[in-house]
């Protein structure tokens, strides 16, 4: 397992989605709500809107409850959220990236330095971490969507940098403004993607086992469970293995 991508860390999540499924609908709800309310509520018209519909359908969040976020984003005028990003290392020297949401800055930075702390991490300064990562746009599809080869090349024409496909499906990387142009070409070939967004992309994984990695685990997933973060980069890499005998 790979840490930086944010889809293929919901994969190894996805045993404990159905318990946490109240709180990544909140957290999905959150993120339309800011879309809609930062541009139109047409996601037509609001690429922002558009990519947080797809996170939502691609964790199949109802119709109605999508309907619902954006219009609340129009009713909740009072409430301002704010994008921090928090950066910091954890066990191992890997390197750690917490993008949150927050309507009071304090509170958050306050939750996220004491996760790491209490997890064997320590938040550091901005761009500590992220010179390590690139800002990429991703675009994933189901494995069954397209062979491997006829994902690389509908990718290619349709101005894409790389392509990773495996068993769990295909993921696009692109310029992060480039990114819904790519979305718009692929969609005509292999339908809406399961997800699309920006990331942080890491430049190089840092292979970690044993303690070490139930450690990283550990400190992820407390940084993913914390209210007003949204998203988890990180540079590390368990092998499947590793991950069974954790998870056992």
């Amino acid at each position: 397992m790979a840490g930086h991508s944010k889809f293929k860390n919901i994969q190894h999540r996805k045993g404990a989605q159905d318990k946490k499924r109240a709180k990544i609908f909140a957290r999905l709800t959150k993120e339309i709500m800011v879309a809609a309310k930062m541009g139109m509520p047409d996601p037509d018209s609001n690429p922002r809107l558009r990519t947080a519909i797809l996170a939502a359908r691609a964790q199949n969040m109802p119709k109605d409850n999508i309907e619902r976020a954006i219009k609340k984003s129009a009713d909740d005028g009072d409430t301002v959220y704010e994008e921090v990003r928090y950066e910091g290392f954890g066990p191992a020297g890997i390197g750690i990236i917490v993008e949150t949401l927050t309507d009071n800055r304090n509170r958050t930075a306050a939750e996220v330095r004491s996760t790491f702390s209490k997890n064997g991490g320590n938040l550091g300064e901005t761009g500590s971490v992220s010179f390590m990562f690139d800002r990429v746009g991703a675009i994933e599809f189901d494995a069954e969507r397209a062979d491997a080869e006829t994902v690389f090349e509908a990718a290619i024409e349709a101005g894409a940098d790389d392509v990773d496909s495996s068993d769990v499906g295909h993921e696009i990387i692109c310029a992060p403004d480039e990114l819904h142009n790519v979305i718009n070409a692929l969609q005509e070939v292999m339908g809406e993607p399961r997800g699309a967004d920006i990331i942080w992309r890491a430049q190089n994984d840092i292979a970690v086992d044993g303690e070490a990695a139930e450690k990283v685990v550990k400190l992820v997933e407390a940084l993913d469970d914390v209210d007003d973060v949204q998203n988890v980069y990180a540079n590390f890499d368990i092998s499947e293995e590793v991950l069974q005998q954790l998870s056992a």
